[in-house]
């Protein structure tokens, strides 16, 4: 009799029908694994990173987001600690950190034994200076002393009215500008008006003691070689406008205040921040650019008022329209190198005064006034004022302390330079 096969699930469920406890443990297993499958009992631990802190790492469970991938980088350094031993040998040591806990020691300096300086500083002491009174060399002074030794006659400390000066002053004709805007001009000579006038008061006043050569006043270019040749002590610059100095200019002028020349500048509009007072202050500042020297009212204390030629001058007059602004100045070496009066003295002093101070009213032989500019003197009461023979003896008297200081201010400094 023939007989069919088993198939292989009829004999497989035959064995398992034939075998309980195979059964019972399949569906067990089952079970668990349906249960526990997806459940992680043991996470795996990670270990801190050597820099972790609280700002990088918050408290909590550990952030599911993927880590960055590494990136290579050098090694934190080693906490290190120096230990000073001696004076030739430091010995440091390195010292195994914890995390984040670097301390820094203090830094010790070697302070300097001042027994070891001491010899130094003899040599410095006893080495010669090149260096004068407030910076002058004595090459400097000697080149300013050679400029300068003409103006003055007799010896210093004499007093300065015993003592004789002689010297020529110009008007400054520069670039731009109505530089003769205080005096009267005729076939390119000047006649009179400020600078002639102050002058030609302060040779009579004096005796003539103080030889002002006031009818040898020109214009001299500033961009002229002949402003470092004829050695003026000053040169008066004045106007009304805008002006701008050339480069030449500017070079000259910064040479020639170096070897003790002054530049004396009056606005012909009185007060401050007109367009002569702007210009001026900025064009000056270009010949004398240094920034550690900047413009300065004069104090009262200073020579033109203490030691002046005219004592009862005692402060600053008052000017055209009663101004009354400080005067200022730019030094060089402590020195006045540039002076500056922004209350129109020069417009006052094309009203010329006579030896008994009087309102000079000569004429020359072509009927025409030598001191006087008839048109200010006849609207001194209208938009002209302060104009008196009082008020302009003030100011005349003022110009002369002036004019006396800047003849003198270096002989105290070259003596005291060139001697060292």
């Amino acid at each position: 009799m023939f007989l069919p096969q088993n198939t292989l699930l009829e004999k497989l469920t035959d064995k398992l029908s034939n075998s309980r406890d195979f059964t019972i443990s399949f569906l067990l297993h089952g079970i668990l694994v349906a249960v526990f499958g997806t459940t992680v009992l043991f996470q795996a631990i990670q270990p801190p990173s050597d820099f972790e802190t609280e700002s990088f790492s918050p408290p909590g469970p550990a952030a599911a987001a993927p880590l960055p991938p590494v990136v290579n980088q050098a090694p934190p350094a080693p906490n290190m600690t120096v230990v000073p031993q001696s004076a030739t040998v430091n010995i440091i040591t390195t010292v195994a950190p914890p995390a984040m806990n670097f301390v820094a020691p203090p830094m010790i300096m070697t302070r300097a034994n001042p027994a070891e300086l001491a010899p130094a500083m003899q040599v410095e002491a006893q080495r010669p200076s090149a260096a004068g009174v407030a910076g002058l060399s004595r090459a400097q002074a000697d080149a300013i002393g050679g400029f300068t030794k003409d103006w003055v006659k007799g010896p210093p400390g004499t007093g300065n009215r015993v003592r004789e000066y002689e010297f020529t002053a110009f008007v400054g004709q520069y670039a731009g500008g109505n530089w003769n805007s205080t005096v009267r001009t005729d076939a390119g000579k000047i006649e009179n008006g400020s600078l002639p006038n102050l002058l030609d008061f302060m040779s009579t006043r004096s005796k003539n003691k103080v030889k002002t050569n006031y009818q040898s006043v020109r214009a001299i270019k500033l961009d002229s070689d002949e402003l470092l040749s004829v050695k003026p002590p000053f040169v008066f610059m004045t106007g009304t406008r805008d002006f701008r100095l050339s480069d030449k200019e500017v070079e000259n002028l910064q040479k020639y205040v170096r070897l003790g020349g002054a530049v004396w500048g009056d606005s012909s509009v009185p007060g401050s921040n007109s367009r002569f007072d702007i210009a001026f202050r900025r064009e000056m500042k270009r010949v004398i650019p240094d920034v550690d020297k900047e413009w300065e009212a004069l104090p009262a204390n200073h020579p033109i008022y203490s030691q002046a030629y005219f004592p009862e001058i005692k402060e600053t007059p008052a000017g055209l329209n009663f101004y009354r602004e400080p005067v200022y100045a730019l030094k060089i070496f402590g020195e006045v190198a540039i002076i500056y009066t922004a209350n129109d003295y020069g417009d006052m002093w094309q009203v010329g005064l006579d030896d008994q101070e009087r309102v000079d009213v000569r004429k020359n032989d072509r009927n025409a006034f030598v001191a006087l500019n008839q048109a200010i003197y006849d609207n001194r009461e209208t938009y002209l004022r302060n104009i008196s023979p009082e008020s302009l003896a003030r100011t005349y008297k003022f110009g002369t302390n002036v004019v006396i200081h800047l003849l003198t201010r270096w002989e105290s400094k070259v003596r005291s330079a060139s001697a060292l």
